[in-house]
């Protein structure tokens, strides 16, 4: 981890997932911790753009690495959200039956998404979203920042709920 050093939160690209409209938060998360689902869906609520970033924390969720790949490889078949909503949605189950469940019922090409799930490309993908978090000082998950006039600056849900009138769930 020698190469991680301190650097801003990278802007939005077109490379990231997007999703809604309005100003735009960008958020960390791993699949399997609780406190990101909660997270996520109180975000559903508000009139946001939502960026999300892979930050798959191994040493205490180790099935989240293997979600967020099998979140990728359902984006390269274009189903990112309806997957990410799914894993989102029963934590409990993140083993790979499970997973192979999920993207047959989202109609997925099972061959090419466990191929997909397990490349260089898709593993790269979570890899450079965890070290861009490392890099702004992310250490726990969720975590949330407000991307405004373009800087990045750390928030939480309460916060943004507070901005838009919303009251908490």
């Amino acid at each position: 981890m020698s190469e991680l050093g301190s650097a801003p939160v990278p802007a939005p690209s077109e490379q990231d997932h997007h999703r809604g409209e309005g100003p735009v938060t960008i958020v960390y998360a791993d699949f399997e911790c609780p406190y990101c689902a909660a997270t996520e869906q109180r975000l559903g609520a508000l009139p946001i753009a939502v960026v999300f970033r892979h930050f798959p924390v191994r040493s205490s969720h180790p099935r989240a690495w293997p979600a967020a790949c099998a979140a990728e490889a359902a984006g390269l078949q274009g189903r990112f959200w309806e997957m990410h909503d799914l894993l989102f949605g029963d934590q409990a189950r993140l083993e790979d039956p499970h997973l192979w469940d999920r993207a047959r019922a989202l109609g997925l090409d099972l061959e090419r998404f466990d191929a997909d799930r397990r490349t260089d490309e898709v593993r790269g993908r979570v890899k450079a979203d965890f070290r861009s978090g490392v890099r702004a000082g992310v250490v726990t998950t969720p975590a949330l920042f407000a991307w405004r006039e373009g800087l990045a600056e750390r928030v939480d849900v309460a916060t943004l709920q507070r901005g838009f009138g919303a009251v908490s769930p």
